[in-house]
């Protein structure tokens, strides 16, 4: 009879834990697609780390392009700045010597 006892509980130990192993099988897999989730996350995040670290550098390339058109851009304005002044100089002088171009004129008429 012990041995009956004994087969008897097993059996409903067995039936008991069927529910229980389906249980234990089934979050086996959610979290096997947990971690294939998060597999996938890691992935992207990667992808996106890569894409920013390339935007930094072409940012910063970007930055060193801007400092050298701004000093082009200073470098033009004083060269503006000088050649505005020798053209200013040029017609003080030019009108100047035609100043003096008419006084000789009217002095060399006065003399004939």
């Amino acid at each position: 009879m012990d041995n009956d006892l004994v087969q008897l509980l097993r059996s409903v130990i067995r039936e008991e834990l069927v529910p229980v192993k389906d249980e234990v099988s089934s979050l086996k897999e959610d979290v096997s697609s947990l971690k294939e989730d998060v597999s996938s996350v890691k992935k992207e995040i990667v992808t996106v780390n890569e894409r920013l670290d390339r935007m930094e550098i072409e940012q910063q390339s970007t930055k060193q392009d801007q400092e050298l058109i701004k000093r082009a851009v200073l470098e033009t304005n004083e060269r503006l700045i000088n050649v505005e002044s020798l053209l200013e100089n040029q017609h003080r002088i030019i009108e100047l010597l035609s100043v003096r171009s008419i006084d000789q004129e009217a002095q060399l008429k006065r003399i004939k």
